[in-house]
């Protein structure tokens, strides 16, 4: 069964590399690094139009973030899931657990999506302190689906389209393009790859 984590979006590195076009289930085709700039642009503009429209709203209370999800402003087990993500564990009993690595090394952040509630993923802190939380459509886990994801103050901070299990296009909340997740790599709107992240298809 899949379940998917994402990124949040300040983790924007530069480590360009060169990624072959592959054909996935369904005959969908990943060729963002093939394309040329005028349609990658107008697959951005494709993308942004199903995510935004003139109600979008950019930001909530931060009391009723902290009201809403009072029960996971504090990861108390986050020592073991630390651990468990660092040392790559895609899971436990409980919860699916992402890590996000800047250069595969330095783990930035990680994330847990709890089994019991499958529309919502919550990013911690080496420190167990909840940074962001992702809101998850209500037609996942049938493709295509979106999400937004809120910063701890009430900030939204992007907005994610998921065409396939592989691929997912991210937009910061004004509408600018952050990059297309392709798997563990994202690629900037140049076809640059910018992050990795591990168990992107839990």
């Amino acid at each position: 069964m899949k379940k998917f984590l994402i990124i949040f979006g300040l983790l924007l590195f530069s480590l360009p590399v060169l990624a072959e076009e592959e054909t996935l289930s369904g005959g969908i085709v990943f060729d963002w690094v093939d394309l040329s700039q005028i349609q990658r642009d107008e697959t951005i503009a494709q993308y942004k139009a199903k995510l935004f429209d003139e109600t979008e709203i950019s930001k909530i209370k931060k009391r009723e973030f902290k009201d809403t999800y009072a029960s996971y402003l504090k990861d108390e087990n986050y020592k073991e899931h630390y651990r468990l993500a660092k040392m790559g564990q895609t899971e436990t009993s409980e919860a699916n657990l992402c890590a996000f690595f800047y250069k595969k090394e330095i783990l930035l952040i990680y994330a847990l999506q709890y089994k019991n509630d499958l529309k919502h993923v919550y990013y911690y802190n080496a420190y167990g302190r909840l940074q962001y939380v992702d809101e998850i459509s209500d037609n996942y886990p049938d493709f295509p689906y979106s999400s937004k994801q809120i910063k701890k103050n009430g900030k939204i901070v992007s907005a994610i389209y998921f065409t396939s299990p592989e691929i997912q296009y991210m937009f910061e909340p004004d509408g600018n393009f952050k990059g297309v997740w392709y798997k563990e790599k994202m690629y900037d709107s140049h076809g640059r790859q910018r992050v990795e992240r591990s168990n992107w298809g839990i």
